[in-house]
């Protein structure tokens, strides 16, 4: 039998978080079995500027992106969205059936991006693949997001072709499947791993990161990847404009994906300041955020594990829209005691929002001092990895073993008619 191996797909329509998880999980599983290979098909149109562990490779299928309407459009190729799926889905389906995986994950969309992925999905199902749907662990609000999934006629797929639903959290912070009506079939098929632990680099060497203000504390100032973060570092920046005696100095990554005029108004601003420095994106943040004194940030998924595994204090000012994902993870963490949550009554994503500075000013002033995750026991907390590599030996074991069955079935009843 041949070396186990694992498909990842993401549809990655915007930011990073789909992309950073699928790659934390892909490093984990090679670092757990040396006998293991992940593929990833992605549509992250800067998947290329991150580096991977042996073992770990991807395909880049063409990138799309979604507009204020709700709806999608090509990133770059001149065709429209209806060519450009059925492209996507090609790749995807012929890169499927030549890797034949043990072990088939799906990132958070049960059918991929308009359906792309629901021919994939039955050819593996038919050869033994073992077919995971991993979710985050808040998708969105059941009232909004019930009505998606019924229109996009998910049920049948979870049903008949998903044998598990992993889902990257912990019941006691929040259940995604929750007032989705979902039957009990379908239910039963719902795994909780914990949340995805984090650490310096990932287990790939090199060089150190030069931190900022030399061995000066900072508080770091993150968006992911930055898409919709205006209105966040617009009010940190008003603080520290106002309030110039602040005791500690802010570092912003601005992230890959901010309006580009956006950023060029920020490093002005900031270049007339002492204490805040910025940059605008890092492939290895893990770093910054160690060697921080407390984290400002949205409160992206990913970035919840970082600020947890590595026992920050943070300020979470999370997005209400288009999705209430981000509000609704912070304010049950802070609810748990994890972190704390500021947000605006003004604020809104499609312009910079004028929110007081002084209670941004007050909260940073407090930050460094805030309690730390650490002195809220959640046991389980960080064992996503652990176990996503448990269940990964598992479900690759179930489909191998199917294989050798399947083999010595053929090789009889080719030797009977010898």
């Amino acid at each position: 039998m041949r070396n186990r191996r694992v498909l990842i797909y993401s549809h990655d329509t915007f930011g990073l978080g789909h992309l950073r998880r699928c790659r934390a999980l892909a490093h984990a599983l090679v670092q757990h079995d040396p006998g293991l290979s992940v593929l990833i098909l992605s549509g992250s149109p800067i998947i290329g500027n991150f580096d991977f562990r042996e073992r770990v490779d991807f395909v880049r299928i063409p990138g799309v992106i979604k507009l204020q309407n709700g709806e999608y459009t090509p990133l770059k190729l001149p065709m429209d969205i209806e060519e450009t799926v059925a492209l996507r889905a090609s790749i995807i389906r012929h890169t499927a059936l030549s890797y034949e995986p043990d072990v088939f994950i799906v990132d958070k969309e049960p059918h991929g991006l308009r359906g792309e992925v629901l021919e994939t999905l039955e050819a593996l199902k038919a050869r033994g693949t073992q077919l995971v749907l991993g979710l985050r662990d808040i998708l969105d609000d059941p009232q909004l997001l019930a009505p998606e999934w019924k229109s996009k006629n998910v049920l049948p797929a979870l049903e008949s072709l998903y044998d598990e639903i992993w889902i990257y959290g912990l019941p006691q912070v929040s259940d995604p499947l929750a007032g989705l009506g979902l039957p009990d079939s379908v239910s039963r098929k719902a795994i909780y791993t914990g949340y995805l632990r984090r650490a310096l680099r990932n287990g790939i060497s090199a060089a150190p990161v030069e931190l900022p203000f030399g061995d000066r504390p900072y508080i770091l100032v993150t968006a992911g990847g930055g898409g919709d973060g205006n209105m966040m570092f617009d009010w940190v920046l008003r603080a520290y404009e106002n309030d110039p005696a602040q005791p500690v100095p802010a570092f912003f990554v601005f992230g890959p994906f901010l309006d580009p005029d956006l950023q060029s108004v920020f490093t002005a601003r900031i270049a007339r300041l002492q204490n805040v420095e910025s940059i605008t994106f890092d492939t290895h943040p893990e770093a910054l955020i160690s060697h921080s004194a407390g984290i400002v940030a949205m409160g992206g998924y990913n970035t919840v594990c970082e600020i947890l595994s590595f026992d920050k204090p943070s300020l979470i000012v999370p997005r209400t829209r288009p999705r209430l994902e981000q509000f609704l993870r912070a304010s049950r963490m802070q609810e748990m005691g994890l972190v704390k949550m500021l947000v605006p009554e003004t604020a809104d994503v499609d312009r910079i929002a004028q929110p007081d500075w002084k209670v941004m000013a007050t909260a940073l002033r407090h930050l460094p001092q805030q309690s730390l995750p650490s002195e809220v026991v959640v046991p389980g907390l960080l064992d996503g990895l652990r176990n996503v590599n448990r269940l990964v030996d598992i479900a690759a074991g179930r489909r191998q073993d199917r294989m050798r069955v399947v083999g010595k079935n053929t090789s009889g009843q080719q030797t009977g008619r010898t």
